[in-house]
C-alpha cells in the first residue's frame, strides 16, 4: 500500500446546476486575430490500455497563437472590465472597447505564473494599451520574455504566486486608470474572475460540438486546477447538461488548494513548493469559484511533476505538443484508472476528455518522487550532486537541489513539511507525520550535504547498485555518509503512513544542511523551534549504537615578533622561533589532557601554522591553529585559560616573547547519553528484533550533530547502516544493513511514539 495522498471522491457529486450560455461570447471569441476551435483529438491506444471506451485530447496549444487556453477568459474578462470602465455595454465592438480604452488611458494589470499574464498582455497589445504583469520569483527568465515579448512591463515579486497577487491589487489600486485583471477572485472582487470564468466556456462548448460530430458525449471530463477558474467553469458546464457529466480536477502535489480544501470542509491556503507545473501552483481556491467546486467536483487527483512530465512524452508522442501543465490531465487519468476505486467514475463504456490546457515550453526534467523502499530512495538521493560549497570550493554546489526534491518527496504523500533557510542557498527541510495527539515525538537526523566528489575516483552521482564482497551494495558519494541512513528514516515514515497506524506521537524527519562544514542545519532548525522526545542521527556507525562522542574546540593564538629585512637582525624578532617556546609547552600538557571513563583521554594536536612573507624577512606573527578533541569536562573557558597560562609561562621565561589573547574560532560540545537511558534500551530492543543479535552500545571518535541535539535537551543516539568509503575515493553501502535499519527506525517510532 502506498504512502500517498490519496485520490478524494466527493460524497456529494451528482448534484446539478443551471449554467445559461452567455451572450455574445462565442461571437466576441470568433472576432479576435486567429480564432479557431482548436482540436479533439482521439488516443484510441490510450482506451485500450485503460480498459475504457475513448480518450479524447482537447489541444489548447495554440488558441489564438498562444500557446494555452487562458486566452479565452482573460480576453473576455479584458474587454468586459474595460468595456464597463468606459462606460460601454458588452454589446459594444472589440474595436469600440480598443478606442475608448485609448483615449481614456487604460493600464491592465495582473499576477500570473505564465499564461494568464501572457494573455492579458497579448489584449493589450492588441489594444495598443498598456500591460503591467506581476510574477513570482520562481518563474523561469525565458517566461519572463514571453510576456514581455507581448508589450508589458514585467515585474518580479519576492514571493509565491498569492504575494504577486496582492502586489499587483496594491499597484491597480494605486495607478491612475488601471485595472486589475486577475483571474483569481477574493472580497470585493469577484466580477473579473467571473468573466474569466465565462470565457473558459468557448473551449468546454467547442469539445462537447466536437464530440457531437461523432456521435459521442463525454462521460468524464479531466481538467487541471490552479486557482480554480477553469474547474469552475468545466463543473458548471458538465453539470448542467441533462445527463451531468463527471468532473475531475487535477493538481500538483506540490500545491494542492482544491485537494486539501475538499478534506478539509472548507477553502483554506496551502504551502506550495516548486514544481514544473508552474500555471498551477496557486496557494488559495478562488472565492467565486469554491463553493461550486466544492459540491460539483467529482474527483480530486494530485499528481507529481515527474508523473506529468511522463505525460508529456506520451502526448509528444501522439504529436500532441503538450506543457507540464497540460500533460498533468493525462497523468490524472492513469493514476485514477490504476485506482481500486475507479469504478465510481470509469468504466468500458466511459468516453474521456482531457483538457490539456498549455503547448510545449521548455522545463527541467524532474526526478521521481515515487519510490519508498529504501534502496531505491539511496540511489535517487545519491544521484543528486549535493556537495558542500563552504568545503566544496571547486565544485560545491549547496543541498538546494536535494531540498527541491525531498519537498516534492513530502508533497507526493501530504506529509506536512517545512523549508528553514536563513541563509540563502543552504536549505534544511523538516518533514513531520502528524501523531493522534498525546504521545511522545521522535526525530531522526540525517544530512543532506556530502564531502567534494573530485575526490571520488570514478562516478560519484551513480548510485549503482551492484555487488561488493559478495554483499550488495549502492555506491556513489554520500551512499554511506549519509543518504543512506536518511532514506532508511524517509522509507520507515512513508511505511508507518501507509499502514494507516498512526501513532499518539509526532514522526519527524530533519535533512539538514552542511553538518560537513559547520553543521548550520542542526542549529538553524533548532533555532526554528524544532525539538522532540528522542532523536536518531542516521550516520553510518556500521549498526552499532553510539551514545557518547567527543567534542571540538578549534582555537587560534598568534605569537609576535617584528618585521624586519632579513639582514636588520637588531632590529627584527623572528616569530615563528618564538612560537617554538609555545609548542615546547603544548607537547607536555597535551600527556596532562583530562580522562573520561567512557570516551577516554581528550586529544590536542596542532592543524595550521602559518607565518612570515618571504624568506627574507623577519616574520611579524605566526598564527597556530589548535584543535582539541574534548571531553564532557572541558568548556571553552577552560581551555583558553590553560592556553592564556602556557603563554604567561613562556614569556615569564624568555621576555622578548610577545602574544595575543587565544581566541575560539569553532566550537562544538561533547556528548554522553547513558548506557542505560530509557530511549538506548528501547533502540537496543528494537535493533535486537531485526539483527537477531544485540547490536553494541559504545561511544565513536568522531563528532556528528547528535552534540547539538542533546545539548537542546533531546535525548540523542547515533546509529546507522553499514559500509565503507567515508570520504574515499570510493564509498558504498550495504543494501542488507539499508534494509535493516529501515525495519529498525520503523519499530524504533512506533515505540516511541505509541
Amino acid at each position: 500500500m502506498s504512502a500517498r495522498r490519496p485520490i478524494y471522491l466527493n460524497p456529494a457529486s451528482g448534484e446539478r446546476c443551471e449554467c445559461p450560455p452567455v451572450a455574445g461570447l462565442a461571437e466576441f471569441h470568433q472576432s479576435l486575430p486567429n480564432y479557431a476551435p482548436t482540436p479533439l483529438v482521439s488516443l484510441p491506444e490510450l482506451a485500450t490500455e485503460l480498459g475504457i471506451r475513448a480518450v479524447y485530447v482537447k489541444d489548447e496549444s495554440n488558441r489564438f497563437g498562444l500557446p494555452a487556453f487562458k486566452a479565452l477568459g482573460a480576453s473576455w474578462g479584458c474587454f468586459r472590465a474595460i468595456a464597463r470602465q468606459v462606460g460601454l455595454s458588452k454589446a459594444a465592438s472589440l474595436e469600440e472597447v480598443s478606442i475608448r480604452a485609448k483615449a481614456n488611458s487604460i493600464i491592465l494589470i495582473a499576477a500570473t505564473e505564465g499564461n494568464h499574464g501572457r494573455a492579458v498582455a497579448f489584449m493589450a497589445r492588441l489594444m495598443e494599451i498598456e500591460a503591467r504583469i506581476f510574477v513570482p520569483r520562481s518563474m523561469d527568465t525565458s517566461t519572463q520574455g514571453f510576456i514581455a515579448g507581448e508589450g508589458a512591463l514585467v515585474s518580479v515579486v519576492q514571493g509565491c504566486y498569492d504575494k504577486a497577487v496582492q502586489e499587483a491589487y496594491d499597484q491597480a489600486a494605486q495607478t491612475k486608470h488601471a485595472l486589475l485583471i486577475q483571474d483569481t477572485a477574493f472580497d470585493g472582487y469577484e466580477d473579473v474572475p467571473a468573466w474569466i470564468v465565462e470565457g473558459y466556456s468557448t473551449m468546454i462548448n467547442e469539445a462537447e460540438e466536437q464530440l457531437s460530430q461523432l456521435g459521442l458525449s463525454a462521460n468524464v471530463v479531466v481538467n487541471p486546477v490552479g486557482v480554480g477558474s477553469l474547474a469552475h467553469a468545466v463543473a458548471r458546464h458538465c453539470k448542467s447538461r441533462e445527463a451531468p457529466v463527471s468532473v475531475v480536477a487535477v493538481e500538483p502535489d506540490s500545491a494542492p488548494c482544491l485537494s486539501s480544501s475538499l478534506r478539509a470542509g472548507k477553502s483554506i491556503p496551502v504551502q506550495t513548493s516548486d514544481t514544473i507545473m508552474d500555471g498551477m501552483n496557486c496557494g488559495t481556491v478562488s472565492s467565486t469559484a469554491w463553493s461550486d467546486l466544492q459540491r460539483l467536483v467529482d474527483a480530486c487527483v494530485t499528481v507529481s511533476s515527474y508523473e506529468s512530465h511522463c505525460a508529456v512524452q506520451y502526448l509528444t508522442s501522439k504529436s500532441v505538443a503538450a506543457g507540464p501543465c497540460g500533460g498533468a490531465s493525462l497523468a490524472a487519468l492513469r493514476r485514477l484508472a490504476a485506482d481500486e476505486q475507479r469504478s465510481a467514475l470509469l468504466n468500458e463504456g466511459s468516453v474521456v476528455v482531457l483538457l490539456v490546457t498549455e503547448g510545449a515550453r521548455k522545463y527541467s526534467i524532474p526526478r521521481d518522487v515515487s519510490m519508498e523502499d529504501t534502496v531505491s530512495l539511496t540511489q535517487a538521493l545519491t544521484q543528486i550532486n549535493s556537495s558542500n560549497p563552504t568545503l566544496s570550493v571547486a565544485d560545491g554546489v549547496g543541498e538546494s537541489e536535494i531540498a527541491d526534491y525531498l519537498s516534492a518527496w513530502f508533497a507526493h504523500r501530504d506529509i506536512k513539511f517545512h523549508r528553514v533557510e536563513p541563509i540563502a542557498g543552504r536549505p534544511s527541510i523538516v518533514g513531520v507525520l502528524y501523531g493522534s495527539g498525546g504521545g511522545k515525538s521522535i526525530m531522526f537526523n540525517g544530512h543532506i550535504d556530502t564531502v567534494s566528489l573530485t575526490s571520488y575516483e570514478k562516478d560519484p552521482l551513480s548510485g549503482y547498485l551492484r555487488m561488493k564482497d559478495d554483499k550488495q551494495a549502492v555506491f556513489g558519494r554520500g551512499s554511506l555518509d549519509m543518504k543512506g541512513g536518511l532514506a532508511a528514516a524517509l522509507a520507515a515514515m512513508a511505511s508507518i503512513k501507509a499502514s494507516g497506524q498512526i501513532p499518539r506521537g509526532d514522526i519527524i524527519v530533519a535533512a539538514v544542511s552542511d553538518q560537513e562544514d559547520a553543521s548550520q542545519g542542526t542549529q538553524d532548525t533548532i533555532a526554528a523551534g524544532w525539538h522532540a522526545d528522542a532523536a536518531v542521527v542516521a550516520e553510518p556507525t556500521m549498526q552499532v549504537i553510539a551514545t557518547a562522542h567527543k567534542g571540538f574546540v578549534w582555537v587560534e593564538v598568534n605569537i609576535l615578533g617584528v618585521a624586519a629585512h632579513g639582514s636588520d637582525p637588531v632590529a627584527g624578532e623572528d616569530a615563528i622561533l618564538h612560537a617554538g617556546w609555545f609548542l615546547r609547552a603544548l607537547e607536555q600538557y597535551q600527556a596532562q589532557l583530562p580522562i573520561d571513563d567512557l570516551l577516554g583521554q581528550a586529544s590536542m594536536h596542532c592543524g595550521l601554522i602559518r607565518g612570515g612573507q618571504e624568506p627574507s624577512s623577519y616574520p611579524g606573527k605566526c598564527t597556530i591553529t589548535l584543535e582539541f578533541r574534548t571531553v564532557p569536562t572541558q568548556t571553552e573557558k577552560s581551555i583558553l585559560k590553560d592556553m592564556n597560562d602556557l603563554l604567561q609561562s613562556a614569556a615569564f621565561e624568555n621576555p622578548r616573547f610577545k602574544y595575543e589573547e587565544p581566541r575560539v574560532t569553532m566550537s562544538r560540545p561533547s556528548t554522553k547519553l547513558a548506557s542505560d537511558h530509557p530511549f538506548v534500551e528501547k533502540a537496543v530492543a528494537c535493533a535486537s528484533n531485526v539483527l537477531g543479535r544485540s547490536p553494541a552500545v559504545q561511544s565513536m571518535p568522531f563528532w556528528c550533530d547528535a552534540a547539538l541535539l542533546n545539548a537542546a535537551g533531546i535525548p540523542s543516539i547515533v546509529f546507522g547502516p553499514s559500509g565503507e568509503g567515508l570520504h574515499s575515493k570510493e564509498e558504498w553501502v550495504e543494501v542488507e544493513s539499508l534494509n535493516q535499519m529501515e525495519r529498525i527506525y520503523r519499530y524504533l517510532a512506533l515505540d516511541v511514539c505509541c
